[in-house]
């Protein structure tokens, strides 16, 4: 039976000279350096894992930037899953401070339960549509493993943050609700699954861009 291992990667910086939490607010495309990212996405990956067989991206600008220099290097095609979107988040469109969450008593009552969010999407949420999304893709990779007599293949999933690491802490059965300065999902990083029990649980995270001094004050995902 085929092996499967799929990529979560996070997409590059974006461009964001305001800072302000985008969200799922169409505009937000890659910055000069988000592009750079991009490329080294396209250069690393293939050469840690050639077997590489299925492109998958959020619908986000952001996303479809960062997977298309991978997708041209390997003439693959990219298939669009809203599964994989970034979380809602009811602060969209707004710069968010401890300042600004103090004068105003509606971000007050937005953040009152950090545990669910109360704010947003519930982390749960989160995970189990990526989840399914990987699960679609592995079947997927599957079909083109026995067609193709493959012992190994791979996808890559390009989507946010937020949703990438709710899915890491579900699938390493910790707990969802943490401190978003201690998430480990840098920009442009990938967040690899692998069958270990056949249900992609084998985790394995690389900072490939880690190297790349960011540009952008951006705040989202």
């Amino acid at each position: 039976m085929t092996r499967v291992r799929i990529h979560l990667v996070r997409h590059g910086e974006v461009h964001n000279p305001e800072g302000i939490l985008y969200g799922r607010m169409p505009g937000y495309g890659l910055s000069q350096r988000g592009f750079e990212m991009a490329d080294r996405v396209a250069e690393v990956l293939p050469q840690k894992d050639p077997h590489l067989r299925a492109l998958v991206a959020s619908p986000l600008q952001r996303a479809q930037e960062t997977i298309a220099p991978l997708a041209a290097r390997l003439d693959l095609p990219v298939t669009t899953d809203e599964r994989v979107i970034e979380a809602q988040n009811d602060f969209e469109g707004t710069r968010v401070t401890k300042d600004s969450l103090l004068r105003d008593p509606r971000s007050l009552y937005l953040a009152r339960n950090p545990l669910r969010p109360s704010w947003g999407e519930p982390y749960l949420d989160q995970a189990l549509r990526v989840r399914a999304a990987m699960m679609s893709l592995r079947a997927r990779l599957t079909e083109i493993g026995r067609a193709e007599g493959l012992e190994e293949a791979s996808g890559v999933i390009v989507s946010h943050q937020l949703p990438i690491w709710s899915t890491r802490l579900w699938t390493e059965g910790r707990p969802l609700a943490h401190d978003p300065r201690k998430r480990q999902c840098a920009l442009a990083s990938v967040t690899s699954f692998s069958d270990g029990s056949g249900t992609l649980d084998v985790v394995h995270y690389d900072d490939i861009a880690g190297d790349m001094q960011l540009t952008q004050p951006g705040t989202g995902a």
